[in-house]
C-alpha cells in the first residue's frame, strides 16, 4: 500500500471526524470517499454469508436506497463482491446484461451509471462491502482507484473500531435493533404459520417487495402489523 496515499487520506478522515456530528467512523469515510473518489454516493454494509446484511454507514439517503434495493433483491455489486472476496466494478450498468436482474432495472431507474464494490476483509473474515455509486458511467482515472482501495481498508479499521466498546457507534449497539431485523422477524413468522423454510420465507418477502415495487424493509412491518395476509405469500 502507498504510505504517503494512506497517510493522506487517513488524514482527511480524522479531520473530517473532528470537524462533524460524531456518528461512527463508518459514516465519516463514507463522506471522505464521495470527496476524492468522484463518486456521488458511497455506502457500507456488514454483510454474511446468509441474507443477513446491516447498513453501517451511507453517505446520503441515495447510498442507502441502493444498500437496501441489494438487500430486497438478493442479488448486486455488494452482495457479489463479498461473495467473491473481490472487487467489482461497473462502468456501465446499462450495459452490464442483466448481470444482477433483481438489482438492474430499480438502480438504473434511480439514476446509477456506474458502481464500485468492494469486499471489506479482517484477516480471513469477511466483514461487509464498500459500495461506490455514481451517476454517470465511466470508469475511475487510475489515482481515484487507488483512493477508493486504500479507503476500503480504512473501512475495515473504521468498523473494527465502531464494534469496539469504546467505538459508540448505533448500528454497533448490542441492545439496538438492527435495520433489518424485522425481516428475520417477518421471515421466521411466515415460515412458522406457512410451514416452509426461513429461506423460503424471505424469497417470498423479497418476490412480494419486487413485484409490489415497495422496500423488503416496508413489505416485512406490514407483515408483522398484519396489514398483510398470509395468503398473499402461500404460493
Amino acid at each position: 500500500m502507498d504510505g504517503r496515499r494512506l497517510q493522506r487520506l487517513r488524514g482527511l478522515i480524522t479531520a473530517r471526524g473532528a470537524e462533524r456530528g460524531f456518528t461512527g467512523w463508518a459514516g465519516v469515510v463514507c463522506e471522505v470517499a464521495v470527496q476524492v473518489v468522484g463518486v456521488d454516493g458511497g455506502a457500507i454494509s456488514l454483510r454474511s454469508a446468509g441474507p443477513a446484511q446491516e447498513l453501517a454507514a451511507a453517505s446520503g439517503p441515495w447510498a442507502g436506497g441502493l444498500e437496501e434495493l441489494q438487500y430486497s433483491a438478493g442479488d448486486g455489486p455488494g452482495v457479489e463482491a463479498f461473495a467473491t472476496a473481490s472487487p467489482v466494478f461497473v462502468t456501465d450498468l446499462d450495459q452490464a446484461d442483466q448481470r444482477w436482474p433483481g438489482f438492474m432495472s430499480t438502480a438504473i431507474g434511480a439514476g446509477v451509471g456506474a458502481v464500485f464494490a468492494f469486499p471489506l476483509q479482517a484477516g480471513t473474515a469477511r466483514l461487509g462491502t464498500l459500495d461506490l455509486y455514481r451517476r454517470r458511467p465511466g470508469a475511475l482515472p487510475s489515482d481515484r482507484l487507488a483512493d477508493a482501495a486504500v479507503l476500503a481498508d480504512l473501512a475495515t479499521t473504521a468498523l473494527l473500531t465502531d464494534a469496539s466498546p469504546e467505538g459508540g457507534a448505533p448500528w454497533a449497539q448490542v441492545d439496538t435493533p438492527g435495520h433489518y431485523d424485522d425481516v428475520n422477524v417477518a421471515a421466521g413468522m411466515l415460515a412458522a404459520q406457512l410451514r416452509i423454510s426461513v429461506d423460503d420465507a424471505l424469497v417470498r418477502l423479497r418476490a412480494h417487495a419486487f413485484s409490489s415495487g415497495e422496500p423488503l424493509l416496508e413489505v416485512a412491518r406490514s407483515v408483522l402489523h398484519r396489514q398483510l395476509h398470509l395468503d398473499q405469500f402461500s404460493n
